[in-house]
């Protein structure tokens, strides 16, 4: 039969002094609690580390940036060096295309472009230093590298020659006064009446109207061009034929016409005037 534990104050009282004897048994032995804010232990030598791989499409991103990235730096350097490298330096000019200006205008006019690089010389640079030659209407240019500048010139064409004092002077059908020439029978144009001074007139430009659709194989033969008013443009052919054109109305039908009455075998006696001013029904006397 066991022992019945004492209850009351009593009974208290042996509580506290068996805890107390409890306490100096186990004096040796103390235990902590972990607390909540406490820096984690350090891990154990010789454990490991599992790394996880680099998602695939972040990697290519990756690589892709970098190959961006060193072709710019590439071909910025190359750029860089076209641009600013002495090995491409303009040295060389060479002049195409020319017949009313000389090569020689047209390179010293260029003398200031030496030395440039080949691939900072666009057209518009090269036509600014040419603006002032009439006779050129537009150029085109071409690098060939390592030193040379090919610049083709289109220039404007020549349709009658005017008189002042002893010069003759080329014109365009714009009037524009190409060059001078010393021998009038050196080209194969028709001399206008009134020098330089009737450039400015609305006959001269139903003259030049009519010469500049005229095919160059008439061109050629003509002499002489005149006008009394814009309605009756008068033409002379070498030999002393004369051709009425009229009005500068209806040009490429009259010249059609004229250039197969010119290649009508000679009659006798030969045809003195042809007379295209109404080309549907043309006249030769």
């Amino acid at each position: 039969m066991k022992p019945r534990k004492p209850s009351g104050p009593a009974g208290a009282q042996a509580g506290a002094a068996g805890a107390a004897a409890g306490a100096r048994a186990n004096s040796g032995k103390v235990s902590v609690l972990p607390r909540e804010d406490a820096e984690p232990a350090a891990e154990p030598v010789g454990a490991t580390v599992l790394e996880f791989p680099e998602p695939p499409a972040r990697r290519r991103r990756r690589v892709m940036l970098w190959t961006l990235l060193g072709l710019v730096l590439v071909v910025g350097g190359l750029l860089a060096y076209l641009i600013f490298s002495p090995v491409l330096a303009l040295k060389h000019l060479r002049v195409e295309g020319n017949t009313l200006v000389s090569t020689e205008e047209v390179t010293t006019a260029l003398k200031p472009l030496l030395g440039t690089s080949l691939a900072r010389l666009p057209d518009e640079k090269v036509e600014g230093l040419l603006r002032d030659k009439a006779p050129i209407e537009s150029v085109r240019v071409a690098a060939e590298p390592p030193s040379t500048l090919v610049v083709t010139i289109r220039e404007r064409v020549p349709v009658a020659i005017v008189q002042k004092d002893k010069q003759f002077i080329l014109i365009d059908s714009e009037g524009r006064q190409l060059k001078t020439v010393a021998d009038r029978k050196a080209v194969k144009l028709p001399l206008i009446d009134g020098g330089t001074e009737a450039v400015n007139s609305e006959v001269f430009r139903s003259i030049t109207a009519v010469l500049a659709d005229l095919p160059p194989d008439i061109l050629s033969r003509l002499n002489h061009a005149s006008a009394r008013s814009v309605d009756s443009v008068s033409l002379s052919l070498t030999g002393n034929q004369k051709i009425f054109w009229g009005s500068a109305e209806r040009n490429t039908a009259k010249a059609r016409v004229l250039s197969a009455l010119l290649k009508v075998p000679a009659s006798d006696p030969p045809v003195k005037e042809y007379d295209v001013s109404t080309p549907d029904r043309p006249v030769t006397r």
